[in-house]
């Protein structure tokens, strides 16, 4: 297990399926820092800005402090003067971690709203479909997660402090290891057809950073992909996604589109564990 990431022991700890919000505290320089040899994904990266900024990048005008204050948090230092969109796709090429900015909403009742941000690697959703929605709004079409985590959430937004970064991880299977699964890409979705060999465990860490001045969010997102062939060899690590799959609420598993491929996979990861 020394070559995977160490969260999958907690995220696969076992069954039944719920939503967790899972947080523990983090360092935002080492969440948000690019360690070396990641020169690939950060050509990537400039490859999609450059193709298609609108579709990876956005920027309203409230967004606009929110990002400069950002760049203050991870730089400790005054943004360079300029055009914001410039500064926001600069920042998009520079680091690995795809980032949102979320602006204080303001009766509280739906959350903080996004404003912003660079999301280069999405795990099959739009940032254009997104901007300027409440959390609350943005989360609506998984079924289940509102009514049972979207008190906490508000709760824990509420609470949260400047000065670290609060570290949760979300996952999901896929048929590609790509990185960027923007919908409309068309990428190839699971299926009954679905193998070990060629589905992979998406592993999303987050990190929720509350801006001191404006009482905004930074949101981080970084991927990493893990064939699921790895993780059906590890006993403990495959039963435990067996048991979160079979499991999972239908709704949840339609959603995440897993719903034709799951039969497949749990015979796969029983067979294998």
């Amino acid at each position: 297990m020394n070559d995977l990431p160490p969260e999958l022991a907690g995220l696969l700890a076992g069954d039944p399926y719920r939503f967790e919000l899972g947080l523990r505290r983090g360092e935002i320089s080492h969440f948000f820092s690019t360690p070396p040899g990641l020169v690939e994904r950060l050509a990537e990266r400039r490859e999609w800005l450059a193709a298609a900024p609108g579709t990876y990048a956005a920027l309203t005008p409230p967004g606009i402090p929110l990002l400069h204050e950002a760049f203050r948090v991870l730089h400790g230092t005054a943004p360079p003067s300029g055009d914001p969109m410039g500064l926001l796709l600069s920042q998009g090429t520079a680091m690995d971690a795809d980032f949102l900015l979320l602006s204080p909403e303001p009766s509280g009742d739906l959350g903080p709203v996004l404003q912003g941000g660079c999301l280069c690697f999405p795990s099959s959703w739009s940032l254009e479909e997104k901007m300027g929605r409440p959390l609350e709004e943005i989360h609506s079409p998984v079924p289940g997660l509102n009514p049972a985590l979207g008190a906490r959430i508000q709760q824990f937004l509420s609470r949260l402090s400047p000065g670290a970064a609060w570290l949760r991880a979300n996952w999901g299977l896929s048929r590609t290891p790509e990185l960027n699964q923007h919908p409309c890409r068309g990428l190839p979705r699971l299926g009954a057809d679905a193998s070990l060999e060629g589905t992979w465990f998406r592993l999303e860490n987050q990190a929720l950073v509350r801006l001191p001045e404006t009482g905004g969010i930074l949101f981080g997102i970084r991927i990493t992909s893990v064939p699921l062939v790895q993780i059906a060899g590890q006993p403990g690590l495959g039963r435990g996604l067996a048991g979160l799959l079979r499991t999972m609420p239908e709704g949840v598993a339609v959603y995440k589109g897993l719903a034709g491929a799951r039969p497949r996979l749990l015979e796969l990861l029983d067979r294998a564990g």
